[in-house]
């Protein structure tokens, strides 16, 4: 029995895939190679937006922006004459 446990004492030896085994092979340029065609294979799974969908998001950056800008404008206003009341 305590042969058994000694055995698989301790974690469980992560099998390395053949990819990780790859990457210690590889040169400095390849890796570099490597990583752009892992880059390139990443964006080939972008989905992009449709149109109709694309402006919907244009239209919420704009509307939220704009509220933002206005919500820190008055803010300033505020300030500026609070400022100007304290010291004036």
């Amino acid at each position: 029995m305590s042969e058994s446990a000694s055995a698989t004492s301790g974690r469980p030896e992560r099998a390395r895939s053949t990819s990780e085994r790859d990457v210690k092979k590889r040169g400095f340029f390849g890796r570099i190679v490597l990583f752009f065609r892992q880059v390139i294979a990443e964006l080939k799974k972008v989905v992009r937006p449709t149109r109709s969908e694309l402006m919907t998001y244009f239209v919420v950056v704009l509307v939220f922006v704009a509220a933002i800008g206005v919500y820190v404008g008055l803010l300033d206003l505020g300030f500026g004459q609070l400022v100007l009341w304290v010291f004036g």
